[in-house]
């Protein structure tokens, strides 16, 4: 459908008539019928104004303002009990505020406030929405304060009024544009409407384009573009979407435009031969089949041409040269049915009948957008070759596809108005999932410029996917948002705290794009000690697979509070000098080693019995240990449930249980053996390496085995200047992006009931 209340601008698209049947009005506020065409009558502003006057008075209805009667009547087809009493003083404030005052174009400027309203009633909007249409520019270009639109109409209409008035450029300057974007969609948060207005002043705006400085034109498509077509997307408002594209693509590429139109143009000269037949026996097919349904032909709109036209050239035809346009490429079918079942009803007489085109199946009737669109999209193969595409919904899904959340009914009002359809399971049209969280975001960012280019980035990919966590938790993404993504959605201090993840039951790398459905579980790091304990935080490479402005914004805003380097090394060990704190009184001497130096363990009843720290193990204080008597008298000292321990054991060596000897140390420290378990990434042995050496380690040797399922293992034996070093070491291991689990080597592994000790 095309909302048609403008003329059809030179070098721009010709708009069509609705579908609905519904009255236009141009840009004069003068009701306009559809594109002059034979055998159908032109009817004037006079002749319909008398007709509206006659059709009030004989229902009894009180008359309204000639100026309105097409927007009164298109109002009417959506809400016949609608009072219209503000409506006729909304107009005719809005007249009384806007007289004398003119457009670019010559024109009165109340033909503007006329036009954007004749947009939102055929769109079905309720009368509050029409009554701030008609009033939108008061405050901003008349006299007429706020506070007079609230003491007149009520602080709803106000709060519509206020959301789509412009900030001054002498109060903003170069930043009042995205200021005032920031303002309308906090506004548009508490209340959708906000932007429904913007999106039809906009729609009118861009009609009546031919009127501005070239310059202007192109900063103004630009905007257009990049901010409020994907908006109109997101809201599901397709008809706005589809008028404001084919708007932009003229105004920014018009020779690719006329070449589309040229093509559009004389494919409608000819007979259509494809897609009509084959409406025409689905008809039949459905009939004989028992499922009411309507089938009607779409055109697609001028940049959906163009889009097919570039995907035909991309491809190689049987010939080898790219492929032109196919005369089903010009438009698709659309089927429309009662109940939801019947739109599987129908899909199965199209893939019975013919012959459905593997891959191009989709399912938004059990599964809707992210806008709340719902249809069953399918493809099939004709006589000749043809391929020709299938849309199935039902008359309800239909009207949501068209409209979007206009089409939801007031959100104020609990339960619509009466006769209007009832909302989607979980549909808040006051707060999609999408502008909730980009609300959020945007508290983070005070400075105009940084907020501009975030939003036009999170608005750049109209897709979204929605995944699932493990716990169950249904998380809404960008298409193309990463595992990192993910984490700072289930708060900044996840994505903090982010180590890893695992998608569908399978260990991947955070850089991992998820995809519609995925089961994600975020791995994090355990939190530190005391309640203030700071997580590791996230790495610089984080940034480059972020798709969503909040964590990109939470991961620069981290890194400039944390810059590299600013962690201060853990101080030396001072040297023992006499019995260090907290040893017992008459503690004996500490042992000396196999090479005569004082030995950490000392074994009850052989006091200067040599000891040796086995290697395969690694013990460090306060390991439970157990020593075996080798050769020599020496005692080799195990952790307590090392297999090499084990064999002596069972060789028939006597084990003996010695005691740590407080505050000794090897003269190079404890030698450990560590094992880290990562997900493969460049540089994550420098990376590894560098946050060891910041602790004032030493490593005595790194070993990387090969990568397998994108899972790396790297081991590494250092040498210790204190016990208590070593849990400082594993934690800033595990802070490394990559990262999963580090633990001593040497022993069985146990069920993952912690990380590392």
């Amino acid at each position: 459908m095309t909302i048609d209340a403008g003329r059809p601008l030179t070098g721009q698209p010709a708009v069509g008539p609705s579908p609905l049947g519904q009255p236009v009005i141009d840009s004069h506020g003068a009701p306009a019928g559809p594109p002059a065409r034979a055998g159908r009558a032109s009817f004037g502003r006079a002749a319909l104004g008398r007709a509206g006057r006659a059709a009030l008075l004989a229902t009894g209805r009180t008359p309204v303002p000639d100026a309105i009667e097409p927007i009164v009547e298109a109002h009417r087809r959506h809400h016949p009990h609608a009072d219209l009493t503000l409506l006729s003083r909304a107009y005719r404030t809005a007249e009384a505020s806007h007289r004398g005052q003119l457009r670019k174009s010559g024109e009165p400027f109340i033909t503007h406030p006329l036009a954007v309203t004749m947009i939102l009633a055929q769109l079905g909007a309720g009368t509050t929405t029409l009554v701030a249409s008609l009033l939108h520019d008061t405050v901003e270009d008349t006299e007429m304060t706020l506070a007079q639109v609230s003491a007149e109409f009520g602080p709803e209409v106000a709060y519509l009024v206020d959301g789509v008035t412009k900030l001054e450029k002498v109060d903003f300057g170069a930043a009042a544009e995205a200021e005032t974007f920031r303002k309308m969609l906090v506004a548009t948060g508490d209340d959708v409407r906000v932007m429904v207005i913007k999106l039809a002043d906009r729609l009118h705006n861009m009609r009546t384009i031919r009127h501005m400085k070239p310059a202007s034109r192109i900063r103004i498509a630009k905007v257009t573009r990049d901010v409020l077509i994907p908006l109109a997307e997101r809201l599901g408002i397709q008809v706005l979407k589809v008028e404001l594209e084919d708007i932009v693509f003229a105004t920014l590429h018009p020779e690719e435009h006329a070449r589309t139109r040229a093509l559009v143009a004389a494919h409608e000269a000819e007979p259509d031969t494809v897609l009509q037949p084959f409406a025409q026996a689905l008809t039949r097919q459905l009939a004989e089949s028992g499922v009411a349904a309507s089938v009607t032909v779409r055109a697609r709109h001028c940049v959906s041409v163009h889009r097919f036209l570039l995907k035909r050239a991309a491809a190689a035809g049987p010939d080898g040269r790219p492929q032109g346009l196919r005369p089903a490429d010009f438009g698709r079918l659309l089927v429309t049915v009662e109940e939801n079942a019947d739109c599987y009803a129908v899909l199965g007489e199209l893939h019975t009948c013919w012959t459905p085109l593997p891959g191009e199946f989709k399912d938004f009737v059990a599964a809707p957008k992210f806008n709340l669109y719902q249809s069953l999209h399918t493809a099939v193969t004709l006589a000749g070759g043809e391929v020709a595409e299938v849309l199935v919904r039902t008359r309800q899904m239909h009207r949501v596809a068209e409209f979007g959340v206009v089409a939801l009914g007031d959100p104020l009002v609990p339960g619509g108005q009466p006769g209007e359809p009832e909302r989607a399971d979980g549909a808040d049209p006051a707060r999609p999932g999408w502008l909730s969280r980009l609300l959020e975001w945007q508290q983070e960012t005070p400075d105009p410029d940084t907020f501009w280019s975030a939003l036009t980035a999170d608005l750049s990919d109209d897709r979204e996917i929605t995944a699932v966590t493990e716990d169950g938790l249904t998380l809404q993404l960008p298409a193309g948002a990463s595992c990192v993504d993910a984490a700072y959605l289930l708060g900044e201090e996840t994505g903090h705290r982010c180590l890893g993840a695992r998608v569908n039951g399978r260990l991947v790398a955070l850089s991992t794009v998820l995809g519609d459905g995925d089961v994600v579980a975020v791995l994090t790091e355990q939190a530190g000690p005391g309640p203030g304990a700071e997580p590791s935080g996230p790495a610089p490479g984080w940034l480059e697979c972020t798709r969503t402005p909040a964590a990109r914004l939470a991961i620069e805003r981290w890194l400039a509070e944390h810059p590299a380097g600013a962690r201060e090394p853990a101080p030396e060990p001072a040297p023992a000098a006499g019995p260090p704190p907290g040893r017992p009184p008459g503690f004996p001497p500490a042992p000396v080693t196999a090479r005569g130096e004082r030995s950490p363990v000392a074994v009850p009843g052989r006091p200067g019995a040599p000891v040796r720290l086995a290697r395969c193990c690694t013990p460090v204080p306060p390991d439970v240990v157990v020593g075996y008597e080798i050769r020599g008298g020496a005692f080799a000292v195990h952790r307590v449930g090392c297999p090499a321990g084990e064999r002596l054991r069972e060789a028939g060596r006597s084990p003996v249980v010695p005691d740590w000897v407080p505050g000794v140390c090897p003269p190079c420290g404890f030698r450990v053996t560590l094992e880290a378990q990562a997900l493969n990434r460049p540089r994550l042995l420098a990376d590894l390496t560098a946050v060891m050496s910041a602790e004032g380690i030493g490593i005595v040797s790194a070993a990387v085995e090969p990568p397998q399922d994108l899972q790396v293992r790297h081991t590494y034996t250092i040498e210790l200047p204190t016990p208590g070093t070593l849990p400082l070491v594993m934690r800033a291991m595990l802070r490394v992006s990559g990262v999963y689990d580090v633990y001593r080597a040497g022993l069985p592994r146990l069920p993952p009931a912690g990380r590392g000790e």
